[in-house]
């Protein structure tokens, strides 16, 4: 083991010895470092720590006492700079590749943009400047928020998680568009591919504190353990319509009829199967982020238009939409009026594609034909089938 670099120890040392609220790792000495970038993130009693690798996030959880020796062994001789912010502050802590350490402290300034002025400390959104009113208002006290470090205890936004409070609200916006003119009074919803659950948390808090609507929500995944622990949340937070199950999307059966589907970032063609569910429940309102759209990419063997397989990336992004483009199609045709929709993930804040469907009460044959055709053009151009078109077969 190499000696510990004492400028970084005594470095990080002041960092830490702030209220830090989030610290970000990054630039890796080293191409064979396993780990792009590792966020942390201060939660009530601890402080959980996210790895992305290019593929997958690993979380672990820290307690305060040993955070300081932790971010020692991760950065020493490994990752090359590391900023860190309060709710005033911000730390950027830069380290040459032979361990040379050079510490900036930035007062952050008030910030105005169109809808919201900061103060310190936390990010007011209750001010003269702001023209845009959140659903989920700053100064209320939302558990899972203040859980999940966007919230302080007092119910203001912490000043670096706003981007990720504007976030869940255009979530939440993207569902009430759907929800506030249907009247309902109760509302059954699967959660497919459901993960920890995060905007799952925040969407019953909507419904049955805002909307005061008796929401019964299932959320589907198949990690055990991720499962146990949304159980637990769930219970904590006295949300006694929200549960959790082990379970495979394919074959699902729902306990109740079904009247919303979620689906956020299933895989590939499991993103096919929870569709296909919800148009067999006939499911009022749909809303499915795809991702890793593998399926179309495999198959691709243009006719004509072969300049889109010449270079891979091309090809890749073309299949990943016309994969959406002929799910939001084959939508239309069974019946719903479908939206595709910029969405920003709240996890990982890529840019990608929402599906927003809502049932039609009639749908004019010509349309169904019109949409159809659309689809057997784009397949019989590239040669591939969809997962989705196969379950539903059109005729």
């Amino acid at each position: 083991m190499h000696e510990q670099n004492s400028e970084l120890y005594t470095y990080l040392t002041q960092i830490l010895s702030n209220s830090i609220d989030k610290c970000i790792i990054s630039h890796p000495k080293s191409k064979s470092e396993p780990y792009k970038k590792i966020a942390i993130h201060k939660k009530n009693t601890y402080f959980q720590f996210e790895k992305y690798t290019d593929k997958q996030v690993f979380h672990e959880n820290i307690n305060e006492s040993d955070l300081l020796q932790k971010c020692m062994e991760l950065i020493d001789g490994h990752y090359l700079q590391v900023n860190a912010w309060t709710a005033d502050t911000e730390f950027a802590l830069l380290i040459s590749k032979k361990g040379k350490c050079a510490l900036r402290k930035i007062q952050q300034k008030t910030q105005q943009s169109n809808d919201t002025a900061c103060t310190t400390g936390a990010c007011n959104v209750n001010t003269h400047n702001r023209k845009k009113n959140y659903i989920l208002e700053e100064g209320t006290i939302i558990p899972p928020l203040v859980d999940m470090g966007i919230f302080t205890q007092e119910g203001k936004v912490v000043r670096s998680m706003y981007d990720k409070y504007r976030q869940i609200n255009r979530f939440i916006e993207l569902i009430d568009d759907a929800v506030r003119d249907t009247n309902a009074t109760h509302l059954n919803i699967i959660d497919f591919g459901c993960g920890k659950s995060y905007l799952t948390f925040i969407l019953y808090y909507y419904l049955t504190e805002i909307r005061k609507i008796n929401a019964q929500i299932i959320g589907l995944d198949l990690k055990e353990d991720v499962i146990n622990n949304c159980n637990i949340a769930a219970q904590k937070y006295g949300y006694s319509g929200l549960k959790f199950e082990l379970g495979d999307i394919n074959g699902y059966k729902a306990p109740f009829d079904v009247d919303m589907v979620i689906t956020l970032h299933a895989c590939d063609t499991a993103t096919d199967y929870a569709l296909y569910n919800a148009i067999q429940w006939n499911a009022k309102m749909i809303f499915s982020v795809p991702c890793c759209q593998h399926e179309l990419n495999h198959q691709m063997k243009p006719e004509s238009l072969s300049i889109l397989s010449n270079y891979g990336i091309i090809q890749e992004r073309f299949a990943a939409l016309a994969t959406d483009a002929i799910r939001g199609n084959l939508l239309e045709y069974c019946g719903y009026k479908t939206q595709l929709l910029e969405f920003i993930d709240f996890a990982h804040t890529p840019k990608n594609i929402l599906i927003r469907a809502t049932l039609r009460t009639n749908t004019p044959k010509q349309l169904k034909q019109k949409k159809l055709q659309e689809i057997h053009n784009l397949m019989d151009e590239f040669h591939f089938t969809p997962t989705l078109y196969q379950l539903i077969q059109p005729k």
